[in-house]
């Protein structure tokens, strides 16, 4: 039922949201030259799978987890799509293709070991990641490992499709940060 619900969401959303994806797009390349950003995330039992994301940081930023990356390295287009949350909506590829959800436990790198460690114990790669979570509308980040993958166990033993919707409600209305850049 979930997936159905993410293939035809996912689907619809991309049409309807073309036209801002298209913008987002030619902005960004005056802005970094380089608007699409791709990166290997840790998916469902463990399989990595390539995340889209519209760039927000600039194109020499190494690769780590949000919370580890310098406030400096976001460009100012880049602020905007934190902001608005429009830098995810690149990921509805994800769930078109069948490797992300909507709602799920957020992906991770695969060098952020002391969490993927936490998620294993507790099954969480069991389920595809997803693009909002209980976590996410929480405020509760990769920084807090052990924190995060009790959250994420609580969300995925009692996801139902009314909490599915209202996690996504949450997001669309501005509930939580997710993975915010930390000032430095």
């Amino acid at each position: 039922m979930i997936r159905v619900l993410d293939f035809f969401a996912a689907f619809f959303g991309l049409l309807v949201l073309s036209p801002i994806l298209l913008i987002v797009t030619i902005i960004g390349m005056f802005d970094t030259g380089s608007p699409i950003f791709v990166q290997e995330r840790v998916g469902r039992s463990k399989k990595p799978f390539k995340l889209i994301k519209f760039r927000t940081m600039s194109v020499e930023t190494q690769s780590v987890a949000s919370h580890l990356a310098s406030n400096s390295s976001i460009t100012k287009l880049g602020k905007f799509l934190r902001k608005t949350k429009i830098d995810e909506l690149p990921q509805l590829i994800n769930v078109v293709k069948g490797e992300m959800s909507l709602v799920g436990p957020r992906p991770n790198l695969f060098n952020q070991e002391e969490l993927i460690k936490e998620r294993d114990a507790l099954g969480v790669y069991d389920v595809l990641p997803g693009i909002t979570g209980l976590a996410q509308i929480q405020n509760i980040d990769m920084s807090t490992p052990v924190l995060l993958a009790k959250t994420d166990k609580l969300m995925i033993d009692s996801l139902n499709v009314k909490d599915y919707l209202k996690y996504i409600m949450m997001t669309v209305t501005g509930s939580g940060s997710g993975d915010a850049v930390k000032p430095k």
